[in-house]
């Protein structure tokens, strides 16, 4: 359910359960992580999903199981955040949950029209996984985190846009070759000079 796809220097991971809106099983979330731990040497990494939800978070049953408050998340959006190279979100839909930590990790995030985002940890009973919650304000402002992290809120893509959590908005059928466009200067530049600029904005 998650596919890996590798064009040269160029990485493109897939969540693919739409029929579940690419909910994350155990068994995903550490094919994810192991995906971007394999994937540290390349260029550039695009993150997408199937259907039109990006994705709902943790499978519920599993979540209920454990899954809600595991280490793989953490592992995940660390290896993320680790990548030397460019790392895009392409969100095709909806982002909900735990997914949001490796959207958050991403440099660049994409959405589409119709795009929802929010973070129901709290009315849960859980604490977003350790590095979400900063990662979160250094985009939107630490009230703009609150907002979504206590005040529960539901931010629609315009909004995201206006807050810095998405970068642009673009139609469905233009998501990958945006992301691909994006993609193409880092790709085409001496890696040690584009893992220079990176290091440079942190």
């Amino acid at each position: 359910m998650i596919e890996v796809a590798q064009d040269g220097d160029l990485w493109t991971v897939t969540i693919n359960r739409p029929d579940k809106a690419n909910s994350l099983t155990g068994v995903m979330l550490e094919e994810l992580a192991e995906a971007f731990e394999a994937a540290q040497a390349a260029r550039c990494v695009i993150l997408t999903g199937r259907g039109k939800v990006f994705s709902a978070g943790a499978d519920l049953d599993e979540a209920r199981a454990g899954l809600a408050v595991s280490p793989l998340w953490e592992r995940l959006s660390t290896a993320i955040a680790a990548l030397p190279g460019l790392s895009v979100a392409a969100l095709n839909g909806t982002l909900a949950g735990g997914s949001m930590g490796m959207a958050l990790a991403c440099d660049v995030r994409l959405a589409v029209p119709g795009s929802k985002f929010f973070y129901p940890v709290m009315k849960l009973g859980y604490l977003p996984q350790p590095s979400d919650p900063g990662r979160l304000a250094a985009l939107v402002g630490p009230a703009r985190a609150k907002l979504m992290l206590m005040g529960g809120q539901k931010i629609p893509v315009e909004e995201a846009l206006a807050f810095g959590l998405v970068d642009r908005i673009v139609e469905p059928d233009a998501l990958m070759d945006t992301a691909w466009d994006i993609c193409a200067d880092t790709l085409a530049a001496k890696p040690e000079i584009a893992a220079g600029i990176k290091g440079m904005c942190s």
